[in-house]
């Protein structure tokens, strides 16, 4: 009968670890999802306003010298990321493919003219900057027309900023539920075991002696949790460095491994906090309050 209830006792322990690893581990791993969000929103959103295009149209009478020399000096500018020329042959095979029919049999000749797209670097892609760079190309005897779409740019700004104070929210939103959550299941865990303090206590031991072998556990399985947590992040890295290979999620390896040391760090620190405060609680506990 004893082994018996030793075995479950042991059962309800295990499982009781169980839960406190899985919990900590889950809480750990979307917050440090939530943590490549925040490093990346910038990599982001610059990947899209540098997509943005800037066609310079180019007039019939543009020599080719002229052509070279501002497609070379667009290049060595701090505000440009890369230039193409486009021909209007390439513009008509461009349409032709997009319609799936040629329309120069329509009118008979090509209408399209030569032209320059220019990505801009993502600090650049915003309206004053553009006119900017729209009245220089201007400038020019042999420019006909700049062309990009400023509602587009306009749009992509305001999204910008809107989603980086909600990321920056949520991820306050979302560390304090996760002190919380591994808050409870530490608690939870030396709940169980407040007959087994208050005894030590009534036999003298210290209150630093009773509490250190709780720390100590609970900072293993903080660890334990914390580890399967960065087993977890790092696959999700890998599968979308993979998939978005042009946001170079890994360019920049010490943010992720600061990241890592993070997410690692605050599983020890918060079941140390934990536990302190939830062992100190049961001991300053009267016996006949332990029941309630």
């Amino acid at each position: 009968m004893s082994s018996s209830f030793e075995k479950h006792q042991k059962r309800r322990l295990v499982s009781s670890y169980f839960s406190v690893v899985l919990s900590i581990a889950l809480v750990l791993f979307l917050l440090g999802l939530l943590g490549l969000l925040v490093l990346n929103a910038k990599k982001v959103s610059d990947h899209f306003k540098e997509q943005v295009v800037v066609t310079i149209y180019l007039k019939d009478s543009a020599k080719q010298v002229e052509t070279k020399q501002l497609e070379k000096s667009l290049a060595m500018s701090d505000y440009v990321k890369s230039t193409e020329y486009v021909s209007k042959e390439q513009a008509a095979e461009f349409m032709k493919a997009e319609n799936g029919e040629d329309f120069m049999d329509f009118v008979g000749y090509n209408p399209l003219q030569n032209s320059i797209d220019v990505h801009l670097k993502a600090d650049y892609v915003n309206s004053e900057q553009l006119e900017k760079i729209s009245t220089e190309a201007l400038n020019k005897n042999f420019v006909d027309e700049v062309s990009y779409d400023n509602d587009l740019v306009n749009l992509m700004n305001d999204n910008v900023k809107k989603i980086s104070f909600w990321v920056l929210f949520i991820s306050s939103i979302f560390t304090l539920i996760a002190v919380l959550l591994i808050n409870s299941s530490i608690r939870l865990a030396v709940y169980s075991k407040r007959f087994t303090i208050k005894t030590m206590q009534m036999v003298g031991a210290t209150k630093q002696f009773i509490r250190r072998p709780f720390v100590w556990k609970s900072v293993r399985l903080g660890i334990i949790g914390a580890v399967l947590a960065l087993i977890g992040m790092s696959f999700v890295l890998y599968y979308l460095n993979r998939t978005f290979p042009e946001l170079g999620l890994l360019n920049k390896p010490i943010l992720v491994i600061l990241l890592f040391a993070l997410v690692f760090g605050l599983g020890i620190l918060i079941t140390w906090i934990s536990t302190h405060f939830a062992t100190q609680r049961f001991l300053n506990l009267k016996t006949d309050q332990l029941y309630y």
